[in-house]
């Protein structure tokens, strides 16, 4: 494994992460000029972008730079507290039409990508929620499909701690991804390094099982040693954050670990990006230089060897 980073994989960053977007509103051109005129960023991670005026610049802006953007629509479920997998048959409908104008939006934006998360779940009844979420995203899958190319991804959260997503542990998302490619073979799973420790996995543990599904891969930090310490849950602190679980050398781990299942390639280069967030008052640009110190830290660990 030698060369640049670029030879292997586009790296991102989550807009909405890093800057205070999530909402749909706030310094969305401004933050994302700052991200399309860095060289080290290749694709940026965005959601909801209310005005349509805002999402017209936003496109244009990527296409000037050449980045590659995708569509995180995790914020439109969460922030709403819809459910994809919900029982009840109207709250999961509701969710649907939140996601598939997420997809509308991101038809628009040119995206090349769109991620979305499985919702709360009871133990009683979690066949009946795993049936729901296949439904739903087959659902996604296909109008995704009749509007163009756009691949459709599912991104891995904790199941008992913070999130508390259905999908969930490692061999009920292969169970989960193969159901769905079944019909759909672009379909696939996003993985982040943060959400691991939170799944009480190991990087092995959390990746082999999945490492035919996985298309999509995020890089980050989080606190789970004690519920009493700051950025405790699914917060994405900096790399080296205090009572943290992920800096240099984790992140280097997982990346050999995406190394050895054959995710990297110089053929096709895939997203991956860092999911970082500034805790308190901490400057987002400063959380982001952290970020990219912390990749060429790791990646100089990976080439040495």
């Amino acid at each position: 494994m030698q060369g640049t980073l670029s030879k292997y994989m586009k790296v991102g960053l989550i807009q909405f992460m890093a800057y205070p977007v999530s909402g749909g509103e706030g310094p969305i051109v401004e933050s994302f000029k700052k991200i399309a005129m860095d060289p080290f960023f290749e694709a940026v991670e965005v959601t909801r972008m209310k005005d349509p005026k805002v999402r017209q610049q936003i496109r244009a802006m990527k296409e000037t730079a050449k980045m590659t953007l995708t569509y995180g629509a995790q914020p439109r479920l969460l922030s709403a507290k819809m459910n994809i997998n919900d029982l009840d048959e109207t709250k999961r409908l509701a969710a649907l039409d939140n996601l598939k104008q997420g997809i509308d939006e991101a038809y628009e934006l040119g995206a090349e990508g769109f991620a979305f998360l499985s919702g709360t779940y009871k133990e009683e009844t979690k066949e009946a929620s795993y049936d729901a979420l296949v439904r739903s995203t087959k659902e996604l899958c296909s109008y995704a499909r009749q509007k163009g190319s756009m691949p459709v991804v599912l991104e891995v959260f904790d199941y008992d701690v913070d999130k508390k997503s259905l999908i969930g542990p490692a061999p009920l998302a292969a169970r989960y991804a193969e159901e769905v490619r079944n019909d759909f073979p672009d379909f696939g799973l996003m993985v982040d390094l943060s959400h691991i420790p939170l799944l009480h996995e190991t990087v092995e543990e959390s990746l082999l099982p999945v490492k035919d599904y996985i298309v999509h891969a995020h890089m980050g930090n989080c606190v789970i040693k004690d519920p009493s310490l700051p950025a405790y849950g699914d917060a994405h602190p900096r790399f080296g954050f205090p009572g943290g679980e992920n800096d240099v050398d984790e992140l280097a781990h997982y990346l050999e670990v995406l190394f050895s299942i054959g995710f990297f390639s110089k053929k096709t280069r895939p997203v991956v990006s860092f999911e970082v967030k500034p805790f308190g008052d901490e400057d987002p640009d400063l959380v982001v230089a952290n970020a990219k110190r912390t990749l060429i830290q790791a990646w100089d660990k990976v080439t040495s060897k």
